[in-house]
């Protein structure tokens, strides 16, 4: 798999080849926060294709294999010779040490999960201003047994011996923990010693620059042709419509399709925001019912999924014949899909590469091939966070910028069983009171989403006196970074009380509130 940029494009000053580290991405983001550009590519990556790219370093990720083991993933072993500096994470660090002569074994004492204490031998270079007895995240089963020719150490910890290592001449390094994540109390330290002071890189993958770069290549490859935009109201698709009315004005159409599952009071919101407060065009497109009649009586949610995916697309077509001609589409593709879609995970049996799908229905994707677009993509370099900056500086306020993520099919996939309009309404009503009372609360921007969830159950309980027979609601709160991962949110009891009394007075249907307290994993955040 390779990712070289097009003529004209950005090239990355640091590469990570990926060995299928779930922290592979997180390297990279952790190397744009230090304001250089970054790209993830695989693991087998040529060092011809490298040297197109003209990197000033190169990360090796860490991954679940083995470097002993057969059909353990390899890279180009010229990447060694090729004179520009290399840092090997865990896996990297090992399969550098293997292919340069030394030895790696199986942990013959106890292996490292978790938080260890650093014990720097080498305070220079790699490791400056790297605290002694700093604490690294570990997460590994082998071990470095002989290290390579020229080779030294640089730290260690109670069971690793060559916890980091480096050929100071030959500018290799490699640590055995993991520097990108938060765990790693001096990590960011490290990954700024690598991308500045060894691989000499400078700060220059700003906000400004993207969006400078942004406007002239969508200006370049729209011209002066017509653009349309199917437009959600999520921080992606409202920095992209900011983005384009900047790039290219009036040339811009956005499309809004209200297909029933919304937010409470949001398709209202989104249009006199947009159409009326900024001055961009969007097209309302009202398709409620025939949404709702095309999930009467289905209860699969993957069959929801790809019934809302296929209808989305269907009312798509049609509006944009009617309101055409078109020539480009524009999609608000984020560096995570296009990292995904390349196939970056790696098989550690095989070593081969394969594509996770996890989300079946994603704004649209999947629109048919006879559909005469050409596409726009300008923040398919961003990862999420990178976006928000983005549309800050466009001016985009926070309510939109810090808006918690929503799925694509909507409160289709919070209603756990068949979808009718009551449901739909006795879903808003209760979602719309979570969102009040964790914002009441101040603790809305400390939470990555918080919503509700009906069960296609109904459960006993007594209201003035009588027996009711209503719906439970699932109060999900959840705290994550990037949603790879999730801890339900500690939310205080007060607040749970509110919550629950609101809904179940205010709410009709509903007579039972209860609290998800699952992870991610084994959980996922969303129900369906």
């Amino acid at each position: 798999m390779s990712q070289v940029p097009i003529e004209g494009q950005r090239l990355p000053a640091i590469v990570i080849l990926d060995f299928g580290s779930q922290y592979s991405e997180l390297i990279a983001r952790r190397v744009r926060e230090t304001e250089v550009f970054s790209v993830v590519l695989g693991y087998s990556t040529s060092v011809e294709e490298l040297r197109k790219l003209s990197p000033k370093g190169i990360i090796l990720s860490g991954g679940p294999s083995s470097v002993y083991a057969d059909g353990a993933p390899l890279c180009d072993p010229q990447i060694w010779s090729m004179g520009i500096p290399v840092l090997g994470v865990c896996y990297g660090m090992q399969l550098m040490v293997q292919q340069l002569g030394g030895r790696v074994v199986a942990a013959t004492g106890k292996a490292e999960y978790g938080k260890a204490p650093l014990e720097v031998d080498d305070p220079t270079d790699l490791l400056t201003n790297v605290d002694n007895g700093s604490t690294m995240w570990m997460s590994h089963g082998d071990s470095v047994e002989a290290l390579p020719e020229g080779f030294v150490r640089l730290a260690h910890t109670a069971n690793t011996p060559e916890a980091a290592v480096a050929h100071h001449q030959r500018q290799l390094y490699g640590v055995q923990f993991h520097p990108e994540v938060v765990h790693s109390t001096c990590g960011m330290a490290m990954i700024r010693n690598f991308v500045y002071h060894i691989c000499g890189c400078e700060p220059d993958w700003t906000t400004a620059t993207f969006i400078e770069e942004a406007v002239t290549q969508i200006r370049e490859q729209v011209g002066e042709k017509r653009v349309l935009l199917a437009l959600s109201g999520g921080v992606d698709s409202s920095t992209l419509a900011f983005l384009l009315k900047k790039a290219i004005g009036d040339q811009l159409t956005c499309m809004f399709i209200d297909q029933g599952f919304m937010r409470k009071g949001e398709p209202e919101f989104l249009m006199d925001f947009f159409d009326r407060k900024f001055n961009i065009h969007v097209e309302y497109i009202k398709a409620r019912q025939r949404f709702l009649t095309k999930l009467k009586d289905v209860t699969d949610p993957e069959q929801k999924r790809k019934i809302i995916g296929t209808e989305f697309i269907r009312v798509f077509e049609e509006e944009s014949r009617r309101l055409g001609p078109f020539d480009y589409l524009a999609q608000g593709t984020l560096y995570p899909d296009v990292i995904e879609s390349a196939g970056t995970n790696v098989d550690p049996k095989t070593g081969e590469r394969v594509a996770v799908k996890i989300k079946s229905h994603h704004n649209v994707g999947g629109l048919p091939k006879d559909l005469q677009f050409k596409l726009v993509e300008p923040l398919r370099k961003l990862f999420k966070d990178e976006v928000r900056k983005v549309g800050r500086s466009l001016g985009l306020p926070e309510e939109i910028v810090r808006r918690h993520p929503f799925p694509g099919p909507g409160l289709a996939i919070r209603i756990l069983g068949e979808v009718t309009a009551e449901k739909l309404d006795c879903l808003r009503d209760a979602d719309l009171i979570v969102r009040e009372e964790v914002k009441e609360a101040g603790l809305y921007h400390d939470i990555w989403q918080a919503f509700a969830v009906l069960l296609p159950v109904r459960s006993v309980g007594v209201m003035g006196d009588k027996r009711t027979y209503a719906w439970p609601i699932v109060l999900r709160c959840v705290s994550s970074e990037d949603g790879m991962t999730a801890d339900w949110s500690r939310l205080p009891y007060d607040l749970m009380e509110t919550i629950s009394n609101r809904i179940v007075n205010e709410v009709n249907g509903v007579n039972r509130v209860v609290l998800d307290i699952t992870s991610k994993p084994p959980g996922t955040i969303e129900w369906e």
